[in-house]
Parts: C-alpha cells; sequence; structure tokens
C-alpha cells in the first residue's frame, strides 16, 4: 500500500481514534480533525503522535479552509474517512427544529462539505478513496432518532451517488454501517438499556472500534478499486441488511 495523506473527521476519539490509529499504522500521514475537545486533542496528539486540525465539518467555509491546510501541510488528500457525528435524541413530537438541523447538518452536511473540498483533487490524481460512515440505526431505524437516522440513511443514498460520478476516476466511495459500538456515546445508555441491546446481537458483545477500523482499511487500500458504492456493515449480525 503506497502511503497516501489520510483525513479523519471526528478522528481524535472513539471509532475515529481508531480509525486514526490504524492509518498511521499503515504509513499514511494522518490528519485527525475534531471540533470541540481541545484537551481530548493534546491528549490524543500527544499519545500518538497524529496532528489534529480543528473544524467544524457542519460549515462549508471551515472544511474548505481546514482541508486546505492539511493539503498545504501534508499533502494533497487522497483518503478521506467522515466519521464525525452527534445525536441530539428524543421523539419527533418533541423535537425541535434546531436539534433536527445541528444533526442533519453535522453527519450527513459534513460529508459534502468535506467530500467538495477534496473530489476535485482525487478526480485530477486519478486516485481516491472515501469512506463514510453510517449507522445500522440509519438502515434499521431507532426509536427516538428521527434525525439521526435521516441523517445516516441519507449517508448511504449519498455513497451509492457519488461513488457513481468517481467510478471512472479512479475515486471509490463506500460506506461503513457500524452497529453498538464500546464507544462513549453508547456506554451513555442506561445499563438495562444496554444490556438489552447487547442481548439482540449475535455475537453477543457490543462491537470495538477496532473493528471498524478494519474494516475502514480494507476499503481504503490502493487495490480495494473495485469495491465502490458498498455498504458494509459491522454490526455483530444484529441487522442483516
Amino acid at each position: 500500500m503506497a502511503a497516501r495523506v489520510a483525513v479523519v473527521t471526528g478522528g481524535t476519539r472513539g471509532i475515529g481514534k481508531a480509525i486514526s490509529i490504524a492509518l498511521k499504522n499503515a504509513g499514511h500521514k494522518v490528519a485527525a480533525n475534531y471540533s470541540g475537545n481541545d484537551e481530548a486533542a493534546k491528549a490524543f496528539t500527544a499519545e500518538t503522535g497524529i496532528p489534529t486540525y480543528k473544524f467544524d465539518v457542519s460549515s462549508f467555509d471551515a472544511c474548505k479552509a481546514g482541508l486546505e491546510k492539511v493539503a498545504k501541510e501534508l499533502g494533497p488528500v487522497d483518503i478521506l474517512v467522515n466519521n464525525a457525528g452527534i445525536t441530539r435524541d428524543g421523539t419527533l413530537h418533541k423535537m425541535g427544529a434546531d436539534q433536527w438541523a445541528a444533526v442533519i447538518d453535522t453527519n450527513l452536511g459534513g460529508c459534502f462539505n468535506t467530500c467538495r473540498a477534496v473530489i476535485d483533487g482525487m478526480r485530477e490524481r486519478s486516485f481516491g478513496r472515501i469512506v463514510n460512515v453510517g449507522s445500522i440505526n440509519g438502515q434499521a431505524g431507532q426509536y427516538g432518532q428521527v434525525n439521526y437516522a435521516a441523517a445516516k440513511s441519507g449517508i448511504h443514498g449519498f455513497t451509492k451517488a457519488l461513488a457513481q460520478e468517481g467510478a471512472n476516476k479512479g475515486v471509490t466511495v463506500n460506506a461503513i454501517a457500524p452497529g453498538y459500538v464500546d464507544t462513549d456515546m453508547v456506554r451513555a445508555v442506561p445499563p438495562p438499556v444496554l444490556e438489552k441491546i447487547i442481548a439482540k446481537i449475535p455475537v453477543g458483545r457490543l462491537g470495538h472500534a477496532e473493528d471498524i477500523a478494519r474494516g475502514v482499511m480494507f476499503l481504503v487500500a490502493d487495490d480495494a478499486d473495485f469495491i465502490t458504492g458498498a455498504t458494509l456493515s459491522i454490526n455483530g449480525g444484529q441487522h442483516m441488511y
């Protein structure tokens, strides 16, 4: 595998951290994006040696400027992993417009903003690997998550459409749909509810962030050029789609 410049959004914690580390271990130059937690970002760089870039993926202009900075400092971006995501859960009849917009703008809008910033260069160089992180809840739905499920489902459709546009230019675009992974977000679920979730996973455990990272590494490989427009479900058999 050739050494490439890779960007991971939401790349300093949880699944994103595991992806950033896996890419670095494979010899790539990695830029880990984050938006808010400066202390976590400093600790991440101290631990891994991976530089961080702070910008809000929900902002088109911030993504353009941030990714231009990455390209200037590390080189042209050949690998993009859209992992950044937030939740603002609530049933629809109690959900405010701000809860809807925040999740759609970050989780789905972020994919557009970052992809738009790098797609021209990828097409010009005839190489690109884009992996968008969707969710089992974008495939199956989830009570209290109409905003999150809509955004993640949108990612799957976005991926299929962009894959068709990039296919003849050496740019592959794929999605990963993680199930329930042992991250801070999932561990915040009340224990009785978490027990019920785990009981529905055929392999009998939560996923690990490294499980998702392995899927990313498979899809971003130079010789993965015949895989595009695919959604790789990594969920322990909980939802077979």
